[in-house]
């Protein structure tokens, strides 16, 4: 399936997909280490009932924006679940999802897997806005950036957890 009609069907469905890559340098036994225990995610709370192998944090998701040249970040409490690493050959993979913690039906649900090679790390899912319909209309026209850039804050602090070393970019690299 193309991308372009993995889109179309994400969005008859009433998701949209979500991709964040975040090339650099890890390493892959301190990264399995990190994620079999992300008590660095935030206050562990119990598991969704019917994911018990899923371990819950009750933590904030940041939304960070520029105005005039001042750097603004917007925090929302968050349910984010981590599930069990399953190494596949050179890579790990890591199921990842989120929820609001508060007012829940106004929030997208993200979910999605969190795969970890030595050359980086990619997010991969998709969410749900809120409103159904309604919601898919607001998230191409505006919502679907701000979904895009919390997800790239959350890999950037995974990144950071798991001691990724970002790749140098431009001429002197």
């Amino acid at each position: 399936m193309s991308r372009a009609e993995a889109v179309g069907t994400a969005r008859a469905m009433g998701v949209s997909r979500l991709a964040v890559d975040l090339p650099g340098r890890i390493d892959l036994a301190a990264a399995r280490r990190a994620l079999e225990q992300p008590d660095w995610l935030g206050t562990p709370a119990a598991p969704p009932p019917d994911r018990p192998e899923m371990r819950r944090y009750l933590t904030d998701l940041v939304l960070q924006l520029s105005a005039v040249g001042r750097p603004l970040e917007f925090r929302k409490a968050a349910y984010v679940d981590v599930g069990p690493v399953a190494e596949r050959g050179r890579r790990l993979e890591v199921e990842i999802g989120w929820r609001s913690a508060t007012m829940a039906p106004l929030f997208p649900v993200f979910a999605g897997t969190l795969l970890v090679t030595a050359a980086g790390l990619v997010l991969e899912g998709a969410y749900a806005p809120p409103f159904g319909e309604a919601g898919m209309l607001i998230d191409k026209a505006a919502l679907g950036g701000v979904a895009r850039r919390t997800a790239r804050w959350f890999v950037g602090r995974v990144g950071a957890e798991l001691g990724l070393d970002p790749l140098p970019f431009g001429p002197e690299a």
